[in-house]
């Protein structure tokens, strides 16, 4: 009898073992600007193959929108920002542990349907007749890049609508609700055959520079760091450079 009722124990043990992820699972969450997600998806496979027992989980969106959750209490572990400006509203409102670090640049490009049925050849070219064209809201990093440069290619835009990432954009483009967008080069070079690419030449004094830190809340500190270390270091920075990103 006392045999039977160990194994029923057991049994019970096991079962709830199961349900709670195993008992030694650890949950990493890490809040990213949405034009890393994939790059930071294949990131976090690496990392925990690396990391037995670790599950990286992610909050993809605009940075200024994880910004403003992270400030209303939003549990998470690490944030990466697509610029240093929402980076340093972080860290003003002391959610950030440290010095962010640097790990990626990227610069904004136009996409159109495909075949370019506009014949959009230049900046100045989405001011024409009839095109329509959708861009970042200006809060948002992909949008003040936007604005900066408008500035330097002086031409101002009259978007017909204004997203909160520049996921967004690239779907009214995609979906065919815009005549063409303005999104990171990475984001064009992962859209493929879906759009046609218009390089802008003023673009590339407009460098968009992506850091990431630890949360000053984040329940696994230790995990964080590494993780922070793991997309600054080699096998994150190669992941990187092969989605389109550069260097700092």
């Amino acid at each position: 009898m006392r045999r039977r009722a160990l194994a029923v124990l057991a049994a019970a043990a096991a079962l709830t073992s199961c349900g709670s992820g195993g008992g030694d699972s650890e949950v990493l969450t890490v809040y990213a600007a949405a034009s890393l997600r994939a790059p930071f998806t294949e990131i976090a496979e690496r990392f925990e193959q690396t990391n037995p027992g670790v599950t990286v989980e992610f909050s993809f969106a605009g940075s200024s929108d994880l910004e403003t959750q992270l400030e209303q209490g939003a549990p998470a572990d690490v944030f990466a920002s697509a610029d240093t400006r929402t980076m340093d509203s972080a860290v003003e409102a002391g959610l950030v542990t440290g010095e962010p670090i640097p790990f990626a640049t990227n610069t904004l490009t136009i996409v159109t349907e495909p075949g370019n049925p506009e014949n959009i050849t230049s900046f100045a070219d989405l001011t024409g007749k009839g095109v329509s064209v959708v861009v970042c809201a200006p809060q948002v990093p992909c949008g003040a890049a936007t604005t900066r440069l408008e500035e330097a290619a002086g031409t101002d835009l009259e978007p017909v609508s204004e997203e909160s990432s520049v996921t967004d954009v690239l779907g009214k483009v995609t979906s065919g609700q815009a005549d063409a967008g303005l999104v990171y080069v990475t984001d064009a070079t992962r859209a493929g055959e879906t759009v046609s690419v218009v390089s802008v030449p003023e673009a590339a004094e407009i460098v968009n520079v992506y850091p990431i830190a630890r949360l000053s809340d984040s329940g696994n500190a230790t995990r964080a760091d590494d993780f922070v270390l793991f997309v600054t270091g080699a096998d994150g920075r190669a992941v990187l450079a092969d989605a389109g990103f550069g260097i700092p």
